[in-house]
């Protein structure tokens, strides 16, 4: 994550409430937080209202800030962690660089029906300019020098035919990896405006991109157990699930740990 000094720009009163309520997990090195929909992790004006800035509500008194160690694309909802000391947030980057971090999202597509059971989807990727200032990844061609490996697993949760909840499981953590994959496949999250999501499902508007990262399962920083936090799917996500005629799992009707 890009180190940024937001020392003099105060937090508001509203703003400490509104990220405290974000609040799903914290012991002694680890935060972790359900963000909404809508909030970017970081932007590049410093002056901007992202999760990175709100984390000056949470400063000590010598003014050591928690650093966020991983990102969630600002549409995408969900569990995000940040460490409290710098050993700490190292540690658990070089988890996520290893691979030694299991990461479940819950995304509603649309499309042909999916098969049963879980399907390992693999598929170089690689960056490219959509236009002046909007960088998004596409499938890798041959002789691409740039590509990197990238392999996503899905299951179907619940299905109409046409709308389809998945559970997903990215094994690699390439930008936009989970969007562009599912619409390789003909299966785009609805509400994605970059990579073919339909923005209406019933003659009626997506709110958002339809994609939460429900569960992440971590070493502890400091050592010892692993942890799982959950972060339950916000009400607009269960809402547009449920206009679609389709309904969470109740075995999946996940709690913060």
């Amino acid at each position: 994550m890009t180190k940024r000094n937001y020392e003099a720009q105060p937090v508001s009163d509203a703003d400490r409430d509104f990220v405290h309520g974000l609040v799903i997990h914290e012991d002694s090195a680890v935060l972790a937080f359900n963000k909404p929909s809508g909030l970017p992790v970081q932007t590049r004006n410093p002056d901007d209202r992202t999760l990175d800035a709100l984390m000056a509500a949470f400063a000590r008194s010598n003014g050591k800030r928690p650093r966020l160690v991983h990102r969630l694309d600002a549409q995408t909802s969900g569990v995000i962690v940040a460490c409290k000391t710098q050993p700490a947030a190292a540690a658990l980057s070089n988890a996520f660089a290893e691979r030694l971090v299991d990461k479940t999202y819950f995304a509603i597509v649309q499309g042909a029906p999916l098969a049963e059971g879980e399907t390992e989807f693999s598929m170089p990727l690689t960056r490219h300019i959509a236009r002046p200032g909007l960088e998004l990844m596409r499938a890798a061609r041959p002789g691409d020098q740039t590509g990197q490996s990238a392999v996503t697993r899905w299951r179907v949760l619940a299905t109409n035919g046409s709308t389809h909840l998945l559970s997903v499981e990215p094994q690699t953590g390439r930008m936009h990896q989970i969007r562009v994959h599912l619409s390789i496949q003909g299966r785009p999250i609805l509400g994605d405006p970059y990579y073919g999501g339909a923005a209406t499902l019933k003659g009626e508007p997506v709110p958002r991109l339809m994609l939460h990262a429900a569960r992440l399962d971590i070493p502890h920083p400091t050592g010892g157990n692993r942890i799982v936090i959950n972060a339950p799917p916000p009400a607009d996500f269960l809402a547009f699930l449920s206009a679609a005629g389709l309904e969470m799992p109740a075995d999946l009707a996940l709690g913060a740990s």
